[in-house]
């Protein structure tokens, strides 16, 4: 498998980790304010990656130059997952995932500030077909809503926090030194627990976490586990194989995954009308895939010529 297609189905993986969250969040949301979820995910996430990277060659201290840089991740990443559980409270998780899809054109608008990739057309029409396919499903299939733009409080704040996933993406791009994926992020993990800690502290004091249900904890576990290290793992192995935009392509699965996520937990659907949209995004990665296929074969045909 080349390097590009281990980046692939990194992000593929990512896709179905992240989708998880989304359910689970909705259901613990109510519970518990959002900085406190997040900063304990963040210490437990950050642990986990401690241990995988000093089982896996340790740390040099190269990887400790220029810290400003994990902390400039963290911030993005920080407000990103706050926002999201924020708007959980009041988002549906399907159309919450849907808002998520919009990510990839935003990180194209951010990969070509920061690092000039250029769109090719191919890439462009599947932006802009999977950016319709998340507004029919953030509308619920209601073109008199989808006409007058009623969206919903908690998909506007989840839409806020979206532009710091998009920006990550290219800033890891831009910001590795040459260190190895497992170190990066936990550089990054442990950046973004120190800024939840000191901005949920007052929340986390204020908590009574004895009484919290178990749908919180399971909802903790889950994510630091594996909407944390293990997606932050696979976000940042991907960004260095594949252009910003097609990591964040693999976003456009989401809604899919979370409608089964819902389905397994015994949790309502979205109107049927609403696959509609969810269809879009998928023709919306077929699109980036097979330009991305096609880019191989003309690669492999060159080089058997060559040879």
């Amino acid at each position: 498998m080349t390097e590009a297609g281990r980046g692939h189905l990194a992000m593929l993986t990512f896709s179905a980790l992240v989708a998880g969250s989304f359910s689970l969040g909705s259901m613990a949301a109510p519970h518990i304010a959002p900085e406190a979820l997040n900063a304990v995910r963040f210490v437990i996430a950050a642990t986990l990656m401690f241990a995988l990277v000093m089982a896996t060659g340790g740390m040099t201290p190269a990887a400790f130059r220029a810290p400003w840089r994990y902390l400039l991740l963290a911030l993005f990443f920080c407000a990103y997952f706050v926002l999201m559980f924020e708007g959980l409270k009041t988002g549906a998780p399907v159309s919450m995932s849907a808002v998520f899809t919009l990510t990839p054109l935003m990180a194209a608008g951010f990969g070509w500030l920061l690092l000039r990739q250029v769109l090719t057309r191919r890439m462009a029409l599947a932006l802009c077909i999977g950016a319709l396919g998340a507004l029919w499903v953030i509308f619920r299939a209601d073109l008199a809503a989808l006409r007058a733009f009623e969206i919903g409080r908690g998909e506007a704040i989840f839409f806020v926090g979206c532009f710091g996933h998009a920006i990550y993406t290219p800033l890891v791009a831009r910001l590795n030194r040459g260190e190895r994926p497992a170190v990066f992020t936990f550089g990054t993990l442990v950046a973004g627990s120190v800024l939840l800690l000191l901005a949920g502290g007052p929340a986390l004091v204020a908590t009574d976490w004895a009484a919290l249900p178990g749908v919180v904890w399971v909802a903790i576990a889950y994510t630091a586990v594996f909407a944390s290290a293990a997606t932050f793992l696979l976000l940042q192995y991907a960004s260095l194989r594949i252009p910003a935009a097609k990591v964040m392509a693999y976003t456009y699965l989401t809604p899919s995954w979370v409608i089964l996520w819902e389905a397994a937990l015994g949790r309502p659907l979205p109107p049927a009308l609403s696959l509609i949209g969810v269809g879009m995004t998928i023709v919306a990665l077929g699109l980036l895939l097979k330009q991305d296929s096609a880019v191989r074969g003309r690669e492999h045909a060159r080089s058997a010529s060559e040879g």
